[in-house]
């Protein structure tokens, strides 16, 4: 749900987010547009590959090595200002240890999911994960 979300704010604020993406990457604002879509792209093959059962496993790896991806890239800009994306508004920030633990932490318990037993996707799911989610970051 959350990787699908994040996709879908790709898509809604590229222009905001194209150039963070070139800045967090360190690459020209031409690649930002490129990245940005390479990013949502993973996002949301990772989101549909964990409600079906036999590529639950690559959806969560491929989910780990997004957040792992955004994790790193971040924790080369500590201790800047910048505005990472990370928000539905546009907020410049500080660069900090807890906005690198996010997708850090995202990115474990992803390779937690991955390696859970397959387990039939049923209609409760969502709302056991928007409801953990809540919990944990409101």
């Amino acid at each position: 749900m959350l990787l699908a979300a994040s996709a879908g704010h790709k898509v809604l604020g590229h222009q905001r987010l194209a150039p963070i993406a070139a800045r967090l990457s360190g690459s020209g604002a031409a690649l930002g547009p490129v990245l940005l879509l390479l990013a949502g792209a993973a996002e949301m093959a990772a989101a549909v590959f964990l409600l079906i059962p036999p590529l639950r496993v690559i959806g969560a790896v491929l989910a780990a090595a997004v957040w792992a991806s955004y994790a790193l890239l971040l924790w080369r800009q500590r201790g800047h200002t910048l505005d990472c994306g990370c928000d539905l508004a546009a907020r410049a920030k500080p660069v900090t240890a807890a906005v690198v633990a996010r997708p850090a932490g995202l990115a474990a318990l992803a390779l937690a999911v991955s390696t859970l037993p397959a387990a039939p996707f049923t209609l409760d799911a969502p709302f056991a994960a928007a409801g953990f989610w809540h919990s944990t970051w409101a």
